[in-house]
Formats: structure tokens, C-alpha cells, sequence
């Protein structure tokens, strides 16, 4: 498959982005916040989600850039920003809208309990695969109902 280029929109693009996102990991390090330029940009590992149905002996993963835009502050709970080599997984991103919208807070929800809220005027994010794709033959996996 060819590399995937997104833009979210709105809650329902967001949602497009998020399933393709679902179980990326990345490093601390790989998370950069652009006050002057109001953007958040995040480095991932992400599972290729779209290439994994049936019994398979193997998967993909992918590098990717999820860039953020119109982010007026950013917040995290329940991991060390300062640990530079620490890796995450994200699990979703989800959005909270503030009043009569359009402005609201981005969710990064990550495993752990962890997460990183964005707040946003609007929902502005482009989504891109960067490089090629590697093998890997773990597939991540999901409690029942969850």
C-alpha cells in the first residue's frame, strides 16, 4: 500500500486519523511543541492496521508525523516528559469540544492511563507515513470489549 496522507477536520476525520494511529508507539523525544508557530508535532511507529486482517505470520509498521495545528497550550499525566528515551503508546485521539465549538481539547490517549491533552482553536491535523514499511510479527493486542 502506498503512504497514507490525512487531514482531520473535524470530530469525524479525527476519528480516520485515530484508527490509523491506534497502537503507534513513539518516544518522548519524538513529541516537539511549537509555541511560536502554535503547532504540536508527534513522531510515531505506527501498526499498519489496514494490512493486518486474517492469520498472518507478519506485520508492518510505518514511520509517521501527526501535526497538530492551532494548539494554544499543551498538557500531560502520568509519564516523565524529561525522559527523553521512554516510550509510549498511543491508543486514541479523541476531542472534547468547549462550548458551542469550534474550539475544544485534543486527547492523545495513551496506554498506561497516561495522556497528552492539546488545546486547540479547531481540529487541524495532518497525518503522513514518512518512510517505508518493516516487518514485525507482533500484532497488538486488545482485551475483549475493549
Amino acid at each position: 500500500m502506498d503512504a497514507l496522507k490525512l487531514l482531520a477536520l473535524d470530530e469525524e476525520d479525527l476519528g480516520v486519523v485515530s484508527a490509523h494511529v491506534q497502537d503507534a508507539v513513539f518516544k518522548v523525544a519524538g513529541t516537539a511543541y511549537d509555541a511560536r508557530r502554535r503547532q504540536f508535532t508527534l513522531v510515531v511507529n505506527r501498526f499498519v492496521w489496514e494490512k493486518a486482517e486474517g492469520k498472518r505470520r507478519s506485520f508492518e509498521r510505518r514511520r509517521a508525523v501527526l501535526l497538530f495545528k492551532c494548539v494554544s497550550a499543551v498538557r500531560s499525566l502520568g509519564f516523565d516528559r524529561t525522559d527523553m528515551e521512554a516510550v509510549l503508546d498511543l491508543l486514541a485521539l479523541r476531542f472534547d469540544v468547549k462550548g458551542e465549538g469550534p474550539e475544544g481539547t485534543i486527547e492523545l490517549v495513551l496506554a498506561g492511563e497516561a495522556s497528552i491533552a492539546l488545546d486547540v482553536e479547531c481540529i487541524e491535523v495532518q497525518f503522513a507515513d514518512t518512510g517505508g514499511a518493516w516487518e514485525t510479527a507482533f500484532k497488538p493486542r486488545h482485551p475483549e470489549g475493549a
